[in-house]
């Protein structure tokens, strides 16, 4: 019976069990239970139609129930409770003929099962209960509740495999291409057991959060149409004692029924890491699931048609046994995308997506270095959900970067209140930044500056790389230091005091001087040694029982040295700054009066160019009223013009008709005079 059919099965029995009860508590509440005093006073009143006596088969009688001819109380049915009757009840029966009532006898018959029934009743439902709660925990432990607990927690893809193949994850060409032996001998294991050859055991996928270790897993299974088990590395772990080795053991006795299978566990850090690193000894619940995990991969008979994948992100505390040839013998490396594969990215996650005419996802991808494969498809839904909001039909250019710094810089915070003291402040303190990375031989271009807080900075400077470099030199790294250290140096230098907020700036050029000096080897003062630094251990029983490998005294010259790099690289922006003062003055007049400047207007101001008018919508609007006011004054000037000229036109018409007038009288005059 599977679970749908039981779950159907106890809905059915609850609710006959709550009719059965209903229906027992209304009968009782309708019929009126009175003493039997009361009971011989309504005989006496005659209100009694009929009564029956209910007897035992021995004759003894046990109750008395009847109608009342008119309601007594509201009920029109009586009924006593089960008693013995007083005497032999000849007198009650005499009186009830007396009365004319109705005399009706009853015998009772009781079996055992129905007394059971009724006295067993509360202990059934007590254990209906206890089973329902039975059932819920077992479907909230994965299916094996408290006596199924150490069933594997995987989810099974079989009939339907997973409709993810190679076409819906783009770019990583590499992983791809390492994954093609794996997918060819799932569907074809003749192929290479003619010639001996043996598929790895187990694979693990590597690289940071984002960059498509699952979906490529996925995308195996889809490709090879097999069996897929998916598991996190966490749902081995539970409150129970030997739960996980469990699960473990169920898991891969699952996968080779279904053989050929992928096991897939995402997030093997969780269950894989180190032995013995904790402060609890060896014998914790997650190293006993590890060395079960461990049997289990060693007993992997060869081209069963069983392959473990896995993914994580931190290889660095996985346990080494579980790294080794025979286990995991091959390591897939998912690195930050490309240029080049970012674009193929962005081409995917756009093709549901209207574009504006001037959106190039070209430039795009060279905006977006150090984004993984998520962040990419979530630039593109925050410019969706951005040109959904400002109701317009398609993704425009301007859109897109406006969800470009919403997913770099957080969410812009209109309504935090900033002084204009703090706004100039924030306006050095940026211009510091952008200054020396503008200036610097060696510093990425600046992309955009801007006071306005987002997230949980108050300002920023954008920096987007020309090409992408795996390779960084002392010089490359110096001027990056430079960059960071430019905000502290323009306080000084602008305001002679210092703010908190080269907080970050310097935390980050901290890290970095130390990586140079600890790492790198780029210290002159220590030479070309790589020394542990403690801070690298994850785990407090390793830091514990790690001992330093370098004297105290080299301790005070590592602390030195970074600190002379730092120096360094504070002095070199200062000079930048000294040098371009005039520059740096007004590039935080700008920038305070402007809040954002884009790179094109960063370039013109530092090449002394003006920048054109900044429009607002106050002056925009100034600008109609001063349109609007000037057509009035010039309509107002033409309506006089034509006044005026009809005035002039009327005074010549008259002067006109006045002289006609004369000569018309002069012309009669010397007529007349002829005449006589």
């Amino acid at each position: 019976m599977n679970d749908n059919v039981k779950r159907i099965v106890f809905v059915i029995a609850s609710v006959i069990l709550v009719l059965v009860i209903y229906d027992y508590v209304t009968d009782t509440r309708q019929i009126h239970q009175p003493t039997w005093s009361e009971f011989e006073r309504q005989i006496d009143e005659g209100n009694l139609d009929e009564v029956t006596i209910v007897s035992s088969p021995e004759g003894f009688a046990r109750n008395v129930k009847g109608i009342y001819s008119t309601d007594v109380e509201g009920y029109s049915r009586f009924e006593l409770a089960p008693l013995s009757l007083p005497g032999t009840g000849e007198e009650i029966t005499n009186k009830l003929r007396q009365m004319d009532v109705e005399i009706k006898t009853e015998i009772e018959e009781e079996t055992w099962w129905t007394m059971l029934l009724i006295n067993s009743l509360p202990i059934l439902l007590i254990i209906g209960i206890w089973l329902y709660f039975i059932y819920r925990t077992r479907k909230s432990m994965g299916g094996g509740g408290m006596m199924g607990v150490g069933e594997s927690k995987a989810k099974l893809y079989q009939e339907e495999t997973p409709d993810v193949t190679f076409e819906n994850v783009a770019g990583y060409s590499g992983p791809k291409n390492e994954v093609q032996q794996v997918i060819q001998f799932l569907k074809e294991p003749e192929k290479f057991d003619r010639l001996g050859g043996e598929i790895p055991k187990g694979i693990l996928m590597v690289g940071p959060p984002g960059t498509g270790k699952t979906l490529t897993a996925r995308a195996i299974a889809g490709e090879a149409g097999v069996a897929f088990l998916s598991t996190e590395g966490s749902d081995f772990m539970e409150m129970f004692v030997g739960v996980g080795a469990s699960r473990v053991r169920d898991l891969f006795e699952r996968a080779k029924e279904l053989a050929p299978a992928i096991i897939f566990i995402d997030e093997i850090d969780s269950v894989g890491r180190k032995r013995g690193a904790g402060l609890g000894g060896g014998h914790d619940e997650r190293e006993q699931t590890l060395n079960q995990l461990l049997s289990e991969m060693d007993g992997f008979e060869p081209n069963t048609g069983v392959i473990l994948l896995a993914a994580t992100n931190r290889p660095d505390i996985l346990d080494p046994a579980l790294l080794r040839s025979g286990r995991f013998d091959r390591q897939i490396t998912f690195e930050m995308p490309t240029l080049k594969e970012r674009r193929q990215i962005l081409s995917l996650h756009a093709e549901n997506k209207p574009l504006g005419d001037d959106v190039d996802l070209d430039e795009i991808a060279s905006g977006t270095p150090g984004f993984s494969g998520a962040d990419l498809r979530n630039l593109l839904n925050e410019a969706a959900l951005l040109a959904a909001e400002k109701d317009v039909d398609e993704i425009s250019r301007e859109i897109l970067d406006e969800a470009r710094d919403k997913v770099i810089m957080g969410l812009q915070r209109e309504e935090m209140a900033i002084s204009e003291e703090e706004k100039k402040t924030m306006a050095t303190h940026e211009s510091g930044h952008t200054i020396v990375a503008f200036c610097a031989e060696n510093s990425d271009p600046v992309h955009k500056v801007t006071i306005i807080p987002r997230g949980r900075a108050l300002g920023a400077t954008q920096q987007l790389p020309l090409e992408e470099k795996k390779m960084y030199t002392r010089e490359d790294l110096m001027d990056r230091l430079a960059v960071l250290m430019a905000g502290r140096v323009a306080e000084q230098l602008k305001l002679d005091t210092v703010t908190n907020g080269a907080q970050d700036d310097l935390r980050r050029a901290t890290k970095m001087a130390r990586k140079m000096v600890l790492q790198w080897g780029m210290s002159t003062a220590l030479g070309n040694v790589a020394f542990q630094d403690s801070n690298g251990n994850v785990f407090l029983g390793e830091e514990m029982g790690h001992k330093r490998e370098y004297s105290e005294e080299t301790s005070q010259k590592i602390d030195q040295a970074v600190s002379e790099i730092i120096d360094e690289a504070t002095e070199h922006a200062r000079g930048i700054m000294i040098e371009n003062e005039d520059k740096l003055d007004r590039l935080i007049e700008i920038l305070s009066e402007r809040e954002t400047l884009n790179a094109e207007e960063i370039e013109a101001l530092m090449a002394g160019e003006e920048l054109p008018p900044m429009e607002t919508e106050d002056e925009d609007e100034k600008q109609d009223a001063e349109e609007s006011a000037g057509k009035s004054e010039t309509d107002s000037i033409d309506e006089e013009e034509e006044e005026k000229t009809e005035t002039e036109d009327n005074s010549v018409a008259e002067k006109i008709n006045e002289l006609k007038g004369i000569i018309e009288r002069e012309k009669k005059r010397q007529e007349n005079e002829d005449a006589n």
